[in-house]
């Protein structure tokens, strides 16, 4: 099973966020992601919100550098 991550920095921001999140399976991942958009960006936990982040999940380890989306 290969690990799973969301890289904030890969998403533009008003906070221009740096976090990375990674779990073994992408139900966590998800959580975990849907916690911080909440807690950090001011989201809601909507369904369309849990389907933008299970959109950006990528599979492996976040990389050192990532270029901000445009």
């Amino acid at each position: 099973m290969a690990r799973k991550y969301i890289d904030c920095r890969s998403i533009p921001s008003e906070i221009n966020c740096t976090i990375a999140i990674s779990a073994d399976t992408e139900r966590e991942l998800v959580e975990a992601a849907v916690q911080h958009a909440v807690a950090v960006h001011g989201h809601h936990d909507t369904p369309e919100l849990r389907k933008l982040i299970t959109a950006a999940v990528c599979e492996g380890t976040p990389p050192e550098v990532v270029g901000r989306a445009a």
